[in-house]
C-alpha cells in the first residue's frame, strides 16, 4: 500500500487539495465545492459513493486511459475520481484492457467505501 500512496503522491498536482485513497487504488481528490467543512475522507467517500458506481449505457461506463511512469491512470466522468493501474497489474497493456480493470476497481471501491489512507495537506 505504501508504494501505491507513494504513487499518488507523485501523480497528483493539485497542491493543497486533500485526497483519499480507496481499497482497490481508486483515489478521490478533495477539490472545489467538495472540500471540507467535514472530514477529507467523508468528502471522499461521498463523492465516491454518488459518482463511482458504473452503470452500463451512461457516463459512468465511460473511461479514459493516461500513460504515466509504472502504469497507468483510468479516469471517469467525475473528475476528481482517478484509479491507478500498475503495469504488472495487466497481461495485455492495450487501453482497453487497462481500462476495463480500472473500471472495475472503481466500481468496487464504490460499493465497498473502504478508506486506505487519507492525505490531508500537501
Amino acid at each position: 500500500m505504501d508504494a501505491l500512496v507513494g504513487t499518488w503522491r507523485r501523480l497528483l498536482t493539485v497542491p493543497g487539495a486533500p485526497w483519499a485513497l480507496f481499497a482497490h487504488g481508486t483515489c478521490v481528490v478533495v477539490t472545489g465545492a467538495d472540500r471540507p467543512p467535514d472530514s477529507a475522507a467523508a468528502r471522499a467517500v461521498a463523492v465516491l459513493r454518488a459518482a463511482g458506481p458504473v452503470r452500463v449505457g451512461s457516463p459512468s461506463a465511460d473511461f479514459g486511459v493516461i500513460d504515466v511512469a509504472q502504469g497507468w491512470v483510468v479516469t471517469c466522468h467525475h473528475p476528481d475520481i482517478l484509479t491507478f493501474v500498475a503495469e504488472g497489474d495487466v497481461a495485455d497493456p492495450g487501453p482497453l484492457t487497462v481500462g476495463l480493470l480500472g473500471r472495475t476497481r472503481r466500481d468496487q471501491d464504490a460499493e465497498e467505501l473502504r478508506v486506505v489512507h487519507v492525505e490531508a495537506t500537501r
